[in-house]
């Protein structure tokens, strides 16, 4: 799986973090047919590896695992059908595992030495968190020093500003709770998720 093609080819990705998934598998069905497929259940959802693997089934899904912290979170994410793996900082033991079962790994950073080391341990993206509070200028500014790094903006990304990022550089941006809130996952709204989602995927694709 080449993830860095998917990114490229989508802009967009989403992660979900919830209390609670009573339906990880419509969930995440719905947001395959909103046009946005590569999705990231956050390790911080209770019960999250049996999500991963219920979601796993879905047609057209790129299905991560994304707030990975450990060797042993990425394991057990990875026994349970992801395909990817996310995290919110540097990592080196989940790089290190990623790279040992051939997963690839989106490690997080925000300054330009974080970002090296980040693409140093391996990672096949890079992660800049938070976003919104950085700006979309600042991922120009590190493709200065790094022109060729893949950067996927996340933290406070929405339809208003995601064209932004990506104009400036980001290789992606991340769609969190503006489109899967907390209460629309526990509450399985797929019907308002799914307007969100295609609002969002919408507007990435405004950033041509």
């Amino acid at each position: 799986m080449d993830l860095l093609a998917e990114l490229r080819a989508r802009r967009a990705l989403c992660i979900i973090r919830a209390p609670a998934i009573p339906d990880p598998a419509g969930l995440a069905a719905t947001l395959v047919a909103a046009g946005l497929p590569t999705v990231e259940f956050a390790l911080t959802t209770p019960g999250a590896p049996g999500l991963i693997e219920r979601a796993s089934t879905v047609d057209g899904l790129l299905l991560g695992a994304g707030t990975v912290l450990s060797a042993a979170d990425a394991r057990d994410a990875i026994a349970a059908g992801a395909r990817f793996l996310l995290t919110p900082g540097l990592r080196p033991e989940v790089a290190e595992e990623a790279r040992r079962q051939g997963v690839p790994v989106v490690l997080g950073a925000m300054t330009p030495t974080e970002v090296a080391t980040a693409l140093d341990l391996g990672a096949t993206a890079v992660k800049v968190f938070p976003a919104a509070r950085l700006g979309p200028a600042y991922f120009g500014d590190l493709h200065g020093p790094y022109p060729d790094a893949p950067l996927i903006a996340t933290g406070g990304l929405t339809t208003a500003n995601a064209a932004e990022f990506l104009a400036a550089g980001a290789l992606a941006v991340t769609a969190g709770s503006g489109v899967v809130g907390p209460a629309l996952a526990a509450e399985s709204r797929f019907a308002e998720i799914s307007d969100r989602a295609k609002e969002f995927v919408a507007a990435a694709r405004a950033a041509g």
